[in-house]
């Protein structure tokens, strides 16, 4: 649905397809427009019999809808539609869903109504477009996303077709992000990796999940995303020279046993990549060391006979063998899984499957569509879809959740990893989120069941309600039986479900709203006592009503209530009260000294600062560079007159002149004179995926570079983004533009800056 613009009906990610020499003959032997030509090629290569005419009479209605309408690169609106059907013909998807698909944003775009569309087309063509079509802003708001997201889910649960078009459509959306703004691609590609990559991963589609992920990720964090692209490119040659040894020697042995087989390399995906050092905390070059070997056979009887040929040649690792054909995943995934120590003493990764279950694995459910003849009366759903449980939890949960945030953060966290499978007493399966806890349990057995819960045994064994579960542990959680029982407070620490976490918080913003309240009072006059703030001047009702209102509150006792249920902390709306009545005075030239967390303040030696205060003599004056922007000869610099301390230059755009201008007074005219002091503080900002020796890489470049290093701090994300900052004196500033470019020449670097006020931090996106 579209807001992002296509290049051409013709035109994919990789670029321009070549059209035949003859436009392609419709299903009664007539000429069909160009524009259809890609969908019809795509259909008959997978489906050779397929009557075209519901296909070229919904192309028909929606070109004449779209009319006149015209995507942001200026192509008309109906190349859209036609790429999004052209990668589910591509996919091997059947007629009745193509039509869907080039039909699926008129209702929403266009005057064509869903009445239109379901007399002309019928109840299930009908169906799958008004499944993938978003609800009206001006009518719901801003939960507008979250509803289109919880409309979704129950028509997919009905017809599982509906995701499939809507994750073709966010494809090819995302193959078009760069023709919109910064900001609505960045919303959009956060909102692809949390619902529709994994909705893809949940479906088994991994073509279309790899592709949406590396999209996302190069939208969001494109720097990272450039620098991991530089790192696979800088080491590939090695690494597939090493490849063509192991898939020679694989090809050898099985030639000897006798079994056909295909060996490929695994590809390399740089969200993968990326993840694997967030989620494991490992460095590059041992995620890309690993090289990654995919056998495709003929049976699952030669599966096994792989399998044992390769452990015969190769030591195995422990622990590392799956047997995901005897267990499929939840997305039906089937497949052996193995590592073993390969020439040289490296690991390799290697896959055995059938050639059917690679095309399941690649295509998901959409598998089905393309391979398998469906079965008479019943072209909706696939088979094995049906077992998909979290399909029908996902309904469940829209169903007893009134807000749709809730519901999006739900699902966001229900689809976003793995899981951890337990039993219930009566021999029940139920899937978890993994380091799920007992009361997790019980609040997925029925919110009554959580709210009256004391106690657990795991296994036959008393366990404490704070205890993990592992797969395949059995678990029975004991109630109580009395009016009053509840939940408690405690149990906000320790849940991982979002469903645990919300009815937890639902019970004690019902029942216990009058002591959330005077807690929520008590915590933040205790906040304001310890800053040392004036309690009856800050905690005014109208201030308080004002903050309430900004933050989406209806009143200040739901306010209070807030900071009582930990929705938001003290220490948050008493900043946010400060802000309002002008902030804490006193602070300027404190703030402009301070350092960061972690820093030793460096040691500003004494001697001339190279600066001249216009109209006055300089010789009486004690004039000092300040340490919050660090200015150098050639930067735009003004001066402030302290309190006993001479005059600090800071530069022009130094975010710590703004709370200095209320007093004008004090602001003099300051330039930089032609004898100055030999050296200049600089401080510097570098921005690395994280990894063992950066820290020693950076500082050795900068010593090799001549540069006295006089304080260093580093932070490292959660995401492996490791912020460097340094603070250092040079003798020429001119000299700095050399340092920054050795210091982006470091492996893992992708952005080194110089700090000033105007950019004194900066996002590694």
């Amino acid at each position: 649905m579209a807001e992002e613009t296509v290049t051409g009906a013709a035109t994919d990610a990789r670029g321009p397809r070549v059209r035949s020499r003859f436009a392609l003959l419709g299903s009664r032997g007539h000429t069909v427009s160009p524009a259809i030509e890609p969908v019809l090629h795509a259909l008959r290569s997978n489906h050779p019999r397929a009557d075209t005419a519901l296909i070229e009479r919904a192309f028909t209605v929606a070109e004449r809808a779209h009319r006149g309408q015209m995507r942001k690169s200026g192509d008309p609106y109906i190349t859209h539609p036609v790429a999004v059907t052209t990668i589910l013909a591509e996919l091997g998807m059947t007629v009745p869903t193509l039509a869907a698909a080039l039909l699926h944003d008129t209702v929403e775009d266009t005057d064509y109504s869903l009445q239109q569309l379901r007399s002309e087309f019928g109840e299930e063509i009908a169906l799958l477009v008004d499944g993938v079509t978003k609800l009206d802003k001006v009518t719901y708001g801003e939960a507008a996303e979250a509803e289109t997201v919880r409309k979704m889910v129950v028509a997919m649960a009905r017809d599982i077709r509906v995701l499939v078009i809507k994750l073709a459509d966010r494809l090819h959306n995302a193959r078009t992000w760069k023709y919109v703004s910064a900001k609505s691609a960045g919303r959009k590609a956060r909102e692809t990796l949390e619902i529709y990559a994994p909705l893809a991963h949940r479906l088994g589609m991994n073509t279309i999940k790899w592709e949406l992920e590396d999209l996302s990720f190069a939208t969001l964090y494109p720097k990272v995303y450039d620098e991991i692209v530089h790192l696979v490119a800088e080491r590939a040659p090695a690494r597939d020279e090493y490849l063509s040894t192991v898939r020679s020697q694989i090809e050898t042995d099985l030639r000897s046993n006798k079994i056909r087989a295909t060996v490929t390399g695994r590809p390399k995906h740089y969200y993968s990549i990326y993840q694997k050092m967030i989620v494991r905390g490992r460095d590059f070059d041992d995620i890309f060391d690993l090289v990654g070997v995919r056998v495709l056979v003929d049976s699952v009887k030669d599966c096994y006979a792989v399998l044992g040929t390769m452990h015969a040649r190769w030591n195995p690792l422990p622990g590392r063998f799956k047997d995901y054909i005897a267990m499929p995943k939840f997305n039906l995934y089937q497949s052996l899984h193995t590592t073993v120590i390969g020439p040289g003493g490296k690991p390799v990764e290697i896959q055995i499957r059938t050639h059917d279950m690679h095309r399941r694995a690649e295509y998901g459910v959409a598998a089905h569509w393309k391979y398998k003849e469906a079965a008479r009366g019943r072209t909706d759903v696939p088979q094995g879809v049906e077992e998909m449980g979290w399909l029908r939890q996902l309904v469940d949960w829209q169903r007893e959740t009134s807000d749709p945030g809730e519901f999006l953060d739900s699902l966001r966290f229900e689809i976003s990893g793995s899981q951890v499978y337990v039993f219930t007493p009566k021999g029940d399966v139920m899937a978890l989120a993994p380091g799920a806890t007992p009361v997790d349990f019980a609040y997925a057995v029925h919110t009554e069941v959580g709210h009256r819960t004391v106690g657990a045994r795991v296994n036959g064994r008393l366990v404490s309600l704070e205890s993990q579960l592992e797969n395949g542990d059995t678990v029975e959680v004991f109630t109580s039986k009395s009016e009053s029982a509840g939940p408690s407070r405690d149990w906000l620490n320790f849940v991982t479900t979002p469903r645990a976490r919300n009815k937890i918080r639902a019970w004690f913003t019902k029942e216990r709203r009058e002591e959330a309240i005077e807690a929520g009072k008590g915590h933040i006059a205790r906040a304001m006592r310890k800053q040392n703030l004036p309690i009856q001047r800050l905690m005014s009702h109208d201030s308080l009503t004002a903050l309430a209102h900004e933050l989406n509150y209806a009143d200040v006792s739901a306010l209070y209530a807030a900071v009582g249920e930990s929705q938001v902390s003290a220490t948050n709306i008493v900043q946010k009260l400060v802000q309002s009545m002008g902030g804490e005075s006193g602070a300027e030239e404190d703030l402009a000294e301070a350092t960061m967390p972690g820093e030793t303040r460096p040691r500003l030696r004494a001697g001339d600062p190279g600066i001249t205060v216009k109209g006055m003599d300089s010789g009486d004056l004690w004039v000092k560079l300040a340490r919050c922007c660090t200015p150098v000869p050639g930067d735009p610099v003004v001066g402030f007159v302290t309190r006993g301390s001479g005059v600090s230059v800071h530069r022009t755009d130094c975010g710590n002149l703004e709370s200095m201008r209320s007093e004008p007074e004090r602001m003099v005219d300051v330039e930089w004179s032609l004898h100055g002091q030999s050296s200049f503080l600089v401080q510097i900002q570098v921005e690395a995926l994280d990894r063992a020796g950066l820290l020693s890489d950076v500082t050795r470049v900068l010593s090799d570079n001549h540069v006295n290093i006089l304080s260093a701090s580093v932070q490292t994300s959660r995401d492996r983004v490791a912020l460097s900052k340094f603070v250092f004196e040079m003798a020429e500033p001119s000299h700095l533009g050399h340092v920054l470019s050795a210091v982006r020449r470091i492996d893992g670097v992708f952005d080194v800056y110089r700090i000033t006020g105007a950019r004194s931090t900066t996002r590694h996106g």
